[in-house]
């Protein structure tokens, strides 16, 4: 072991710990493997602020039914405005990641909230559209639908694109838990 004062006067034996040297094609494979969770965290963005948009819009006047009326339609809105904004905050630090060749926070802290927060807003969009689906099948069952199919086709609509953005939330979440694997078994989190 070096001591403080070898260091200080220029003793260059060799550090015990090897040095790690990344080869160009590693370097591609990274940025490759990053530019797909980039695309995913895109998709992810555009499905969910489509269904948040489309249920923020779906009312037809003052004699139609509402979409803030029901509480499953408020709890869409609202998951998939939550996972909207998280896909854009991810994909600035995705962007981030690429441009720059680091993690935006410290590499540990990344890996583990990528993973956590892909894991926590992917089931809290498919309870959302669970509870959507079953509330637009409920009101498919009731006069509200043959009054107003718009009402109904809309909502179908919003359910199923959020459904959409669960799906690719879901693939960021899977590349994610592969960061942390390898993050716990070989210190990085990408092997090289």
């Amino acid at each position: 072991m070096r001591s403080p004062q070898s260091l200080r006067n220029g003793d260059n034996t060799p550090s015990p710990l090897p040095r790690i040297f990344h080869s160009t094609l590693s370097v591609q494979k990274l940025r490759r493997f990053n530019s797909l969770i980039l695309v995913f965290r895109v998709a992810a963005f555009c499905f969910s602020l489509a269904s948040s948009v489309f249920m923020l819009t779906n009312s037809r006047g003052s004699r139609s039914p509402h979409w803030y009326d029901f509480d499953a339609f408020r709890f869409v809105f609202a998951a998939n405005a939550i996972v909207a904004i998280y896909s854009l905050f991810e994909m600035g630090v995705s962007v981030w990641e690429i441009s720059k060749g680091t993690t935006f926070f410290p590499e540990i802290l990344q890996v583990w909230f990528d993973f956590g927060h892909d894991q926590v807003f992917a089931y809290l969009v498919l309870s959302a559209d669970s509870a959507g689906t079953a509330l637009v099948k409920t009101l498919r069952d009731s006069d509200t639908c043959t009054a107003n199919n718009a009402f109904c086709v809309q909502s179908d609509i919003s359910v199923a694109l959020g459904f959409a953005g669960f799906l690719f939330l879901g693939l960021s979440s899977l590349l994610s838990g592969f960061k942390v694997v390898c993050f716990i078994i070989y210190g990085s989190r990408f092997h090289l």
